[in-house]
C-alpha cells in the first residue's frame, strides 16, 4: 500500500513538472515570437489586423499624390509658361495702352490720381473762397502727367515677362487672383519708380501742373498764413505706378475668371487646367 502512494506521488510530481516546462515553453515562444500557443486563432486575428491597419495607413498617401495641387494635367512646363506670359503681356498691354490716352487716369475712379492727401486741406481751403476751379486744375494736370508718363512702364514689363522661370509661371499659374500681377510688381517695382521719375517731372513741366500747383499752394500759404509744400514728382510717379498694376490686376483676375476673356488658344488651354484645380 505504502509502495502505490509512492508511485502515485512520484507520477504527479512528474505530471506537474512536464506541465511547469510547458508552460515555461510557452512563455518564451509568446515572447519571442508573439505567438500565443494557447489561443493561436487570437494570434493570426491580431496578425491580419496589422496587416490591414499597415495597408489601411498607405492608402491615404497614394490618393494625396493624386490630388497634389501641381496637377495641371496634360500640359508642359513650356505650355504653362506661354500661357502666363501672354497673359501677362496681354494685361500689360491692353493696361498701360488705356492709362495713356487722355482722361486714362483723370475719367478713370478706379486709378485717378487725387490730391496728394497732405493737401486736402488745401483742397478744402480754396474751395472756401471760391477757387475750387484752380484746385479741379491742378487735380486734372497730375493725371495728364501720369498719362504723359505711364508708356515708360511697357519695355521694363516686357523684360520681367521674358525673364519669368518655368517654376515662376507653375506658382502664379495655381496661385490667386492677382498672383501674376504681384509677381510683377515684384520684379519691376524699383525699376519703374527709377524710370517714371524723370518722365514724370517732365510731363509735370510739359502740361503746366507744375505752375498750376506753385500758384495754388502758394494762394493756400497766402490765406491760410501757413507754408505748405510737397514733393510732386514722387506723389505722381507712385500713383501712376499704382495705377498700371491695378490695371494688370483687373486684366489678369478677367482672365483667371472669365473664359471668353481667353481670346487665345494657349490661354483657353493653360487657364482651363487652372479651372480644373479649383
Amino acid at each position: 500500500m505504502r509502495k502505490s502512494i509512492f508511485i502515485a506521488a512520484g507520477l504527479f510530481l512528474s505530471i506537474s513538472t512536464q506541465a511547469q516546462l510547458l508552460d515555461i515553453l510557452k512563455s518564451t515562444v509568446k515572447d519571442k515570437t508573439g505567438i500565443d500557443l494557447n489561443n493561436p486563432q487570437a494570434t493570426k486575428g491580431s496578425t491580419a489586423a496589422t496587416t490591414n491597419t499597415t495597408t489601411t495607413t498607405t492608402t491615404p498617401t497614394s490618393n494625396s499624390t493624386k490630388t497634389s495641387p501641381l496637377n495641371v494635367g496634360n500640359l508642359t512646363s513650356t505650355q504653362i509658361s506661354s500661357g502666363l506670359k501672354e497673359a501677362l503681356s496681354v494685361g500689360v498691354t491692353d493696361g498701360v495702352k488705356k492709362l495713356a490716352l487722355t482722361d486714362g487716369f483723370l475719367k478713370n475712379e478706379a486709378v485717378k490720381i487725387l490730391m496728394p492727401e497732405k493737401l486736402r486741406k488745401v483742397d478744402m481751403t480754396l474751395r472756401s473762397v471760391g477757387l475750387g476751379s484752380l484746385a479741379d486744375e491742378g487735380v486734372k494736370l497730375l493725371n495728364r502727367a501720369a498719362e504723359d508718363a505711364v508708356t515708360e512702364a511697357a519695355p521694363i514689363f516686357t523684360n520681367a515677362i521674358t525673364s519669368m522661370t518655368i517654376t515662376d509661371a507653375k506658382n502664379i499659374l495655381l496661385g490667386s487672383n492677382n498672383a501674376a500681377t504681384s509677381y510683377l510688381q515684384s520684379k519691376t517695382q524699383s525699376q519703374l519708380f527709377t524710370a517714371f521719375q524723370p518722365k514724370v517731372k517732365a510731363s509735370l513741366g510739359k502740361v503746366g501742373a507744375d505752375a498750376v500747383w506753385k500758384n495754388l499752394i502758394s494762394k493756400y500759404n497766402t490765406f491760410t498764413g501757413q507754408s505748405v509744400t510737397t514733393d510732386l514728382n514722387e506723389y505722381v510717379t507712385t500713383e501712376t505706378i499704382n495705377g498700371v498694376f491695378k490695371m494688370v490686376a483687373d486684366k489678369e483676375s478677367g482672365i483667371r475668371n472669365t473664359p471668353a476673356m481667353r481670346t487665345t488658344s494657349i490661354l483657353q488651354k493653360v487657364f482651363g487646367a487652372q479651372d480644373a484645380n479649383r
